[in-house]
């Protein structure tokens, strides 16, 4: 494979010209595009770019024009990608969800001329914001805008890009600038060569056995995050075609309509199909009702090294033909695997849905090894629930004294953009820093514990890792989302997102006289609530030491989301912010 990202597009272009590539949603019907019209876009793209005279290859990363995009995932996104690579600039996605002020951080810190828009609507959002921004002098949008340019200007041009400009472009050229959540402080720009990139798609193309030509794929994580974009491009080199999801409110239709062989998402997501599927079953009524709660307890029992008894096996079969085929219908019934990352999913669904015959992938990296390190593999013998797989190729691993993961290999990235302190903090002869807390498992399965800087140490000088403790208890049908608390404190406390859903049917269930409030915030305070919830922390806590069980807790009556602030885009859990916002709530558990 070939050490430049575009030369994967070109190569498909050439041997397969009228194959799918991408498709969409447009006024209401699925348009898609094939190799051939996506290349030779993304070529008179990249000449209308040189036109307007950028900096481009063959020059520094300082020296490199910085072009930005804002957008959700669209044709478009992957057209600019390569369109911006042949022209030896460099790509700096954008979150279209973070807020102005960040926007106007990004586009400043790497001194972007040149952004790419979607549509009105995040043109209206971030107008302000463009204005706080001196060097940027161009604004292209993918839907047509009044008083803004449109990007077929470029692409209408109708020039074809220079051929010695491409001819500089190498392996080791820097490709993008991907700006991390920022879950503490400001963004930091990760700087990733097209080598990082191809290498990693190279090396992880093993874990895709299952992949085959011309199968489909529905893509709705953001291709802001290297994550969906890296595996983008192991599509695109499978020949899978690309289906775009019209919205993260659609995906149930788009899965039923487009019937995808793959998708990756991350736990969260895959917790609400989990909890809509729960939901509806809650729902059935007698027969129908005990048949969906025996095959969820099977599930829940499967581990697919120990297959289980013969008898456990045949009640397996029958759950399959009779429960979980209707979970593979609603998945598109084409579905061999998802793929998760991003954070720790719970071993709960893992086996649920791989007991339904959904493979889950679960993997591991970060946007500065591009990002795959290991990934549980589609074959049986590969996966382990609990861990997060073995290495991919060429990928090295060791554990440090303090437990900390240290990784290298082709896809560490270059270092943080006009950052080398932070670069020389992070990687330290030649061996990235991850952040995370991991162990061995059977020697070549590796696993996080937590996350370094989250382990905390109580006021009795114990340690607690919060994220096992979370991941545990959100197992309960009741627990939405869940913090753990008590760094220097005497004792652990959590602030917890119940599910309002699963409350009120247990409320209805349970006390039918009662009048249950439409209103959240009251719903929190009712005793019978509140009692649920400490049932539920009561059947957990017995799983931990006496340090880390959960003493005391607050019920919250919002959902934490991107837009209050609370998660960062790629729906990790923004700490420092939470306890920020409820310090006074957490004050209060440890009054008296």
């Amino acid at each position: 494979m070939t050490g430049r990202l575009f030369d994967i597009v070109s190569k498909n272009a050439a041997e397969e010209p009228n194959a799918v590539m991408l498709a969409a949603k447009e006024q209401g019907a699925w348009k898609t595009y094939s190799y051939k019209e996506v290349w030779e876009t993304a070529r008179k793209l990249c000449g209308g770019l040189l036109s307007i005279g950028i900096a481009n290859a063959g020059l520094s990363p300082e020296q490199q024009e910085k072009i930005a995009i804002v957008s959700p995932n669209r044709p478009e996104w992957i057209i600019t990608d390569i369109g911006v690579q042949l022209a030896g600039a460099v790509l700096t996605p954008i979150y279209p969800t973070i807020s102005p002020h960040e926007l106007a951080f990004v586009l400043n810190d790497a001194q972007v001329r040149i952004l790419f828009l979607a549509n009105n609507e995040l043109y209206e959002h971030f107008k302000e914001a463009f204005a706080q921004v001196p060097t940027l002098k161009f604004i292209y949008s993918f839907d047509k805008i009044e008083g803004v340019s449109c990007w077929q200007i470029l692409t209408e041009k109708n020039l074809q890009p220079d051929e010695s400009v491409i001819n500089r472009i190498s392996a080791a050229t820097l490709a993008t600038i991907i700006y991390t959540s920022g879950t503490t402080g400001d963004p930091k720009g990760v700087m990733l060569s097209h080598d990082n990139i191809v290498s990693n798609v190279r090396d992880s193309m093993p874990a895709f056995t299952f992949a085959k030509y011309q199968e489909r794929a529905l893509s709705f994580l953001p291709l802001n995050h290297i994550f969906e974009r890296m595996v983008s491009y192991i599509y695109i080199t499978a020949g899978i075609s690309i289906y775009y999801a019209e919205s993260m409110d659609t995906i149930g239709d788009n899965l039923r309509e487009v019937k995808p062989m793959v998708f990756t998402t991350v736990p969260r997501l895959l917790e609400k199909v989990y909890e809509r599927i729960v939901g509806k079953g809650m729902e059935l009524k007698g027969v129908k009702r005990a048949l969906f709660f025996w095959a969820l307890e099977l599930g829940k029992k499967y581990d697919n090294v120990n297959k289980g008894s013969a008898s456990y096996r045949f009640q397996l079969m029958l759950a399959n033909k009779i429960i979980f085929n209707k979970w593979r219908e609603a998945l598109g019934g084409n579905v061999k695997a998802i793929v998760t990352g991003s954070a720790a999913c719970q071993e709960r669904l893992i086996r649920i849905f791989t007991a339904a015959q959904i493979i889950i992938m679960e993997g591991y990296g970060l946007t500065e090894t591009s990002p795959v390190i290991s990934v549980n593999r589609f074959e049986s013998e590969g996966r382990r629930v609990g861990t997060i797989g073995t290495l991919i190729q060429n990928v090295e691993v060791k554990i440090a004294e303090d437990g900390e993961i240290l990784t290298k290999g082709p896809n560490v990235m270059m270092g943080y953009y006009k950052r080398p302190d932070l670069t020389a903090q992070t990687i330290v002869d030649g061996w990235l820093h991850t952040g995370d807390i991991g162990q061995w498992v059977e020697g070549k399965f590796l696993k996080i514990t937590d996350r370094k800087k989250e382990i905390f140490k109580t006021s009795g000088g114990k340690y607690v890792a919060p994220q096992v403790v979370e991941n545990k208890m959100k197992e309960s049908i009741y627990i939405e989302q869940m913090m753990v608390i008590g760094a220097d404190r005497k004792f652990v406390s959590a602030l917890i997102v119940p599910s309002f859903v699963q409350l009120r049917k247990y409320l209805k269930d349970n006390y039918p006289n009662i009048q249950i409030p439409g209103d959240d915030a009251a719903l929190v305070k009712l005793p019978e609530v509140i009692m649920q919830m400490q049932k539920q922390v009561d059947k957990y806590n017995p799983l931990f030491s006496h340090t880390e069980q959960i003493k005391k807790f607050t019920l919250l009556p919002h959902e934490w989301t991107i837009d209050s602030g609370e998660l960062t885009p790629s729906l990790k859990v923004k700490r420092k912010a939470i306890e920020q916002r409820y310090r006074t709530e957490i004050e209060a558990m440890y009054q008296g």
